[in-house]
């Protein structure tokens, strides 16, 4: 199911260290935008206590980058006990790169980590006018469930497999090497 993805973008994880690119990522989505990605008015205060909250173990993170800067997001949290296997998936485009392939190719990333750590429900919340978030969720076969003026999108993940975690590994390999270069064009100049 991969689109090519807008302006020579990759998709990576974001590893340790890397909470400033998405802090200045949500900082910078627009008004509406980052209602939609919070179901609601946040401050930029708000903004900056939720991202010290993604280097728990129980947070994934996949960026979509243009020029070595995060201009896309997913972000996957277990929720509940770790026998429960739920996941809470959400997610930010910036305004430019929305509705260009962006948030399927960030959904399917999530999705394979989710697989991979053994989630079986992975919840996706939006406001009930978040057409595109929707469009997203239907186009991979998420039951939709209208509760209180929002969407709850439910995702199963089919179960992991060894090809599954070998796919995982080998594009985690990808993005470091990506980040590597990426690293070091901009501290020679070259980018």
């Amino acid at each position: 199911m991969y689109e090519p993805l807008p302006d020579g973008g990759v998709i990576r994880k974001l590893w340790m260290g890397e909470s400033e690119a998405y802090r200045d990522h949500l900082l910078r989505l627009d008004r509406e935008s980052r209602h939609r990605r919070f179901s609601g008015t946040v401050s930029d205060d708000f903004v900056a206590r939720h991202v010290e909250t993604i280097n728990d173990f129980s947070v994934v993170l996949h960026g979509f980058f243009v020029d070595g800067i995060l201009r896309g997001a997913a972000e996957l949290r277990s929720i509940g006990s770790l026998f429960t296997r739920e996941g809470e998936a959400a997610f930010s485009i910036e305004q430019p790169w929305q509705s260009q392939g962006v948030g399927s190719a960030l959904l399917e990333r999530t999705l394979l980590s989710a697989r991979n750590r053994g989630i079986r429900s992975l919840h996706m919340h939006c406001l009930a006018e978040n057409r595109r978030m929707q469009q997203l969720a239907r186009k991979f076969e998420a039951g939709l469930k209208f509760d209180f003026g929002s969407v709850v999108g439910e995702v199963d993940p089919p179960r992991y497999t060894a090809l599954c975690i070998l796919r995982e590994a080998i594009t985690d390999t990808h993005g470091v090497t990506d980040a590597w270069l990426d690293a070091q064009s901009r501290l020679l100049g070259v980018a």
